[in-house]
């Protein structure tokens, strides 16, 4: 399970999360969705411990990130797909990831498989695109079976039978009672894989949901939209009203 607690980072004036509260459980997709700095990319780092939140918390099984010893083991996580050093070999790059988590070479070999990737394991990454990056990336978050899975933006540079399999795959990891938050943009990707939306603007909740809930203000692109249309305009309005108490 995933616990965000009103969480506020700031940098410096700038509030990126502003006392956000929300819970991902297992057994399910959570669509985490925004549009461009929303606060989910922030949120997901101080999630996975690579940044320091202002106020409130993030846990993953109840624990703060950086407590959990061997992390790939509970959680697995995208959030930049380029995020992998071009020299390496796709099967060595994760064998580096395997053990310092304890895990066997086994294991590499199976997930490998079941991106796909099996056929290019001693190519180096540098000749890879994006969207084998980003099925690398999705190979390195499944490594340790963990029972919780992050991924920003996953279908990112794949072609239509890659989205096809990656919405598959956040499906059965859900169905194996794991904890999947998909974070996009998107209205149209998300709602074709997530059974629950988490719909954030300007750093705060405008919605937690589901599919079918928000199907009934209208279209979901439509819905989606004005709910983030909304959370402009209040932001937007707020401190001028405060101004004149």
């Amino acid at each position: 399970m995933i616990e965000v607690l009103g969480l506020t980072k700031r940098y410096g004036r700038v509030t990126a999360v502003d006392d956000l509260t929300f819970t991902v459980r297992p057994g399910q997709v959570t669509g985490f969705l925004g549009p461009n700095g929303s606060g989910k990319s922030t949120t997901m780092r101080v999630l996975l411990g690579l940044a320091t939140p202002t106020g409130g918390d993030a846990l993953i099984n109840g624990r703060d990130y950086r407590t959990v010893r061997r992390p790939l083991h509970e959680v697995g996580a995208l959030l930049d797909a380029n995020h992998v050093h071009g020299g390496r070999r796709a099967a060595t790059h994760l064998a580096c990831l395997a053990r310092g988590n304890g895990i066997g070479q086994a294991r590499v070999t199976a997930v490998l498989d079941q991106v796909g990737l099996a056929d290019v394991a001693r190519d180096r990454v540098a000749g890879f695109s994006l969207g084998m990056r980003q099925r690398l990336g999705i190979a390195a978050a499944l490594l340790g079976d963990p029972g919780v899975l992050v991924f920003d933006e996953p279908v990112n540079g794949l072609d239509p039978e890659g989205v096809r399999w990656i919405r598959e795959l956040m499906r059965s990891l859900a169905a194996e009672g794991r904890t999947v938050l998909l974070s996009s943009h998107l209205m149209s990707e998300v709602a074709l894989t997530a059974d629950r939306l988490v719909v954030v603007g300007r750093g705060r909740l405008i919605a937690d949901t589901t599919v079918t809930e928000l199907t009934r203000r209208g279209s979901l692109e439509e819905a989606y939209l004005s709910l983030t249309a909304e959370s402009v305009a209040h932001r937007a309005v707020a401190p001028a009203e405060r101004g004149r108490r």
